[in-house]
């Protein structure tokens, strides 16, 4: 046996309060399962593709079961995933106008095969439409393909961001840049402002309420009601470029685009996120048979928030909405 100290370098964890994988060495792993299914929906929800013969589009996520995880090891970044998807899509014949609907099946996405040899399945609903079935089989696939490579991009770069940590022999070299970066940039007449990505994940959200589109609109805009369901005091600019504080300011952002009874658009945070990072969240309001369905679209939230984000929503936001107007059916 080594005498204390005298063991192979590489096995020897120097004492850290703050408990850092000191250069790279023992395994860490990162669950990338649930950042995952929200890249994936960003990325394959919306895909169109379009020819003489008609238009389809990717329109739901009907399916995405499997798993994702990222671990570290002696410096190397080992990647497992496994999912079987789903997808809904639908489309219009040019010369018919007649429409169609149909579904796509990636049964095995895994790192045991390339994205070109992944298999990618087409059907449609009984009834004519085989053209708008063989643009999809053809363009539709491809770009379906498209889509995976980006996810397999970004999982690879985006997600792992962190898990790599510089060795004592990089992060010397760093500061040595470092200082003279700022030796040369003492004058500047501005400061550089200096940051990291971080991994973030795409929510999505479906809520109806018994209620017209134009009266859940004005929840959103007229700062009356936003004070009313929030039971705290906002500020509300809701004109494009307009900022907005909510929940006594836990919530902030600035409103991108508005279309009146039909979107919202805006960049949003929370105080505990890191610092200046927002996320863009869409609000559309549909109308259907009696009610107002109202559909969330979130993209850019830390990973790590992912549930608090989700949770806001619907406890702070759905419900408490849902309160509202039943007070005012009462009163009414």
């Amino acid at each position: 046996m080594a005498k204390w100290g005298h063991g192979d370098p590489r096995w020897i964890v120097e004492e850290r309060e703050d408990g850092t994988n000191v250069n790279n060495w023992h395994w860490t792993e990162r669950d990338a399962t649930s950042w995952s299914k929200g890249k994936l929906r960003e990325l394959l929800v919306g895909i169109v593709v379009e020819s003489e013969a008609g238009r389809c589009e990717i329109g739901e996520l009907k399916q995405v079961e499997g798993e994702a995880s990222c671990s570290s090891r002696k410096g190397k970044l080992i990647f497992f995933y496994e999912w079987n998807i789903k997808l809904g899509w639908k489309g219009t014949t040019k010369e018919s106008s007649a429409k169609h609907k149909g579904v796509i099946e990636i049964p095995n996405l895994s790192e045991e095969n390339e994205v070109d040899d992944t298999e990618v399945n087409v059907s449609k609903k009984k009834g004519d439409g085989d053209i708008l079935k063989d643009l999809m089989k053809t363009a539709g696939i491809a770009k379906v393909r498209e889509a995976l490579g980006e996810y397999l991009k970004a999982l690879k770069t985006e997600f792992t961001t962190g898990m790599i940590l510089p060795t004592k022999a990089v992060a010397t070299q760093e500061l040595t840049v470092k200082r003279k970066l700022s030796e040369n940039t003492l004058q500047a007449s501005s400061p550089v402002a200096l940051g990291v990505r971080i991994p973030t994940v795409a929510v999505h959200m479906t809520e109806l309420f018994d209620t017209t589109v134009d009266q859940l609109y004005s929840i959103f805009t007229v700062k009356d009601l936003v004070q009313k369901f929030s039971k705290s005091s906002a500020v509300l600019e809701a004109e494009k470029g307009g900022k907005f504080q909510m929940f006594d300011g836990n919530i902030t952002g600035e409103y991108i685009e508005l279309l009146t009874n039909r979107k919202i658009i805006m960049k949003w945070r929370c105080r505990n996120w890191p610092e200046e990072h927002y996320a863009t969240v869409a609000l559309s309001f549909v109308p259907t048979l009696g009610q107002t369905e109202l559909q969330l679209d979130c993209t850019g939230v830390p990973v790590c928030k992912e549930e608090n984000m989700r949770s806001c929503w619907q406890k702070q936001h759905f419900e408490e909405i849902k309160g509202l107007l039943q007070l005012t059916t009462l009163s009414g």
